[in-house]
């Protein structure tokens, strides 16, 4: 295994990606592949300069009035990463907007930003051309188009065409921007849900991205011969910390698809030669599944042809969100080192990393004295007390929100554009991380164990979302006079997503008039599908609080349990359905015994 190479240049993007770009040893390696298609390192930073000297022409002038920010709506191609880069040596900001996002909601991130200049995957303009109107800093001819669909030129509109027509052809080697660029300047701005109102921007600058890259690579002893595979979305942090950084630090290959497939998954990994993959929860769920059919569930093939095949070079998994049994399954299949299961957010105030030997179910060693799990009254909770049969004896006293106590924010450097909701994050002196979790002690070591979101937000599918923005949405819905949104437990990864719906009066529940409802307002009305909910419970009337708020806390307690609610009264989907159907008994008996089967019953039962 060949160690990365160590270089004596600032912490920004453009100087680092230079340094590799300029060493013999490593310029020549592949840097960024995708199908057919590589970018050597000098490559790479031969089309990220391209891309910078565009931007900068087409920015013009840069100050508080005409700020250097970039928006790209795009799927994983190599040109994502190019235009990541170009903004690093360019000293812009790029703005990696959500690719789920529709209508008013995008129209809303898009103009909040701030962004003059946006790119867009070619599969993705549908969504973007009818709001085009309401784009207020985004001239007509600064929304440029990545052809990935059409053999043809797009015209005016086509990146590829106009970088070429305007700066220089592919493989034109220029020099760097005359651009002052310094490891505080931001980078890109990665979107996370609010509780309220739109999408909130974290912001992330040159230091903190490349020392999350040195931080992971180092964990998995990366080097020039690794290999990583991006199918998570690079606007999100998962692909782009734990995928991309890691592999540049290396000087790696980062090896991508556009979007996740559950069956593409191996015969990727097989023709990249990958050494190494960033995940969340619920793919390596759907990989396991997409195995099972592929090799007929038959242990001794899998064995053969995957886990001992000679092509098989995987050998870490790093992420968050997966089932201790699916864990197992993967690693065992896939004949991994070592499974990574960590917690962190994108805001990388709070971070994790479980290896072996770490208690089952944890997300790693807390290193950080600073990181403590507080009640709702702030007072430090006790650690776990875990009884005999492993079920937690103090489980209401032992868990409460994952904080960081201390007089700096760590890594995060606060929302774009958003002072209110970095107050709230970081206030009096604690990082509020949002997330449940509770402290077990093995000798002498605090472990972190993830329990779930608080009341305001829902985590699904490795993505924090605002509760109350799902049933804002669900709200309306004509026969819906008040709805809440919660998380409840999921059996294979971080939560599904339950409603309460309160009716008016004389109206009956419309299972399937509710879920095209639904659909169409994932299409058409600003609803991400993971927004989508899963289970549906209909009351009669809501639990308020001393200030007339819903108590969400209760319905979250309760959840899909139909030993504590009437049977009647909720309804459900699984992944796939075309319309909701009652939830009986009989079914939450299968579905109880699917989290026993994923050691998460207690999820269930608490």
């Amino acid at each position: 295994m060949s160690a990365p190479p160590q270089y004596d240049v600032p912490l920004t993007l453009g100087a680092q990606l230079d340094a590799r770009a300029n060493d013999p040893a490593i310029a020549s390696l592949p840097a960024v592949v995708h199908g057919d298609r590589s970018w050597s390192y000098l490559e790479f930073r031969d089309e990220a300069v391209r891309f910078a000297h565009f931007l900068i022409a087409r920015l013009g002038p840069v100050d508080e009035a005409r700020p250097g920010h970039v928006a790209m709506l795009l799927d994983n191609h190599p040109e994502l990463l190019a235009l990541y880069a170009g903004c690093g040596y360019a000293g812009l900001t790029l703005f990696g907007v959500n690719t789920g996002l529709r209508g008013e909601t995008l129209a809303g991130v898009l103009n909040q930003s701030g962004a003059r200049v946006l790119v867009v995957d070619e599969r993705l303009l549908p969504e973007v051309e009818p709001i085009v109107d309401r784009l207020a800093n985004i001239a007509p001819e600064n929304l440029l188009v990545l052809r990935s669909q059409s053999p043809e030129d797009l015209g005016d509109r086509d990146l590829a065409g106009r970088i070429a027509a305007e700066v220089a052809a592919p493989g034109i080697s220029l020099d760097t921007p005359g651009v002052d660029v310094v490891p505080s300047d931001n980078l890109v701005v990665i979107y996370t849900s609010g509780t309220t109102g739109l999408p909130k921007g974290i912001n992330n600058n040159h230091l903190k991205l490349l020392v999350i890259g040195q931080t992971v690579a180092n964990n998995l002893g990366l080097g020039t011969d690794d290999v990583g595979y991006a199918c998570m979305p690079l606007f999100h942090s998962n692909a782009l910390f734990l995928g991309f950084q890691p592999c540049l630090y290396a000087g790696g290959t980062i090896s991508m698809r556009e979007r996740f497939s559950a069956s593409a998954f191996v015969p990727d990994v097989l023709r990249y030669g990958v050494t190494f993959w960033n995940y969340v929860g619920e793919p390596v769920h759907y990989i396991l599944g997409a195995i099972e059919k592929e090799y007929s569930s038959d242990a001794a093939r899998i064995r053969a042809e995957l886990t001992e095949n000679p092509r098989n070079r995987l050998r870490y998994a790093v992420g968050n969100g997966a089932a201790p049994p699916d864990i197992d399954r993967f690693a065992h299949w896939l004949g991994l080192e070592d499974m990574f299961e960590l917690y962190g957010s994108t805001e990388a105030t709070i971070s994790t990393f479980r290896k072996k030997g770490d208690p089952r179910g944890s997300v790693g060693e807390v290193k950080d004295d600073a990181v403590k799990i507080l009640s709702e009254s702030a007072a430090e909770c006790p650690p776990a007390e875990v009884d005999s049969d492993g079920k937690i004896a103090n489980y209401a006293a032992a868990v409460g929100e994952i904080c960081r106590v201390a007089p700096d924010t760590g890594l995060f450097q606060g929302y774009f554009a958003n002072d209110g909701a970095t107050t709230s994050k970081y206030r009096d002196g604690v990082y509020h991380s949002g997330d449940l979790g509770h402290i077990q002690i093995v000798d002498g070591v605090r472990h972190l164990f993830f329990d779930g979101r608080t009341d305001d937000w829902i985590r699904k599918d490795g993505e924090n979302f605002s509760a109350a923005q799902v049933a804002r949405l669900v709200q309306e819905h004509a026969d819906v006079v008040l709805a809440a949104a919660y998380g409840v437990p999921c059996a294979v990864s971080d939560e599904l997503v339950m409603v309460a719906l309160k009716l008016r009066d004389g109206v009956g529940f419309d299972p399937q008039g509710f879920f095209d409802f639904c659909d169409e307002s994932t299409r058409e009305g600003g609803m991400d599908p993971k927004w989508f909910p899963d289970f549906v419970r209909i009351v009669e009337e809501f639990e308020y609080t001393q200030t007339q708020k819903v108590l969400v806390r209760n319905l979250k307690r309760d959840h899909f349990d139909l030993r504590r609610l009437a049977e009647q009264s909720v309804f459900w989907r699984r992944r796939g359905d075309t319309g909701y159907r009652a939830f009986t008994r009989a079914e939450f008996d299968l579905l109880r015994k699917e989290f026993e089967a994923a050691e998460r019953v207690a999820l269930v039962d608490r």
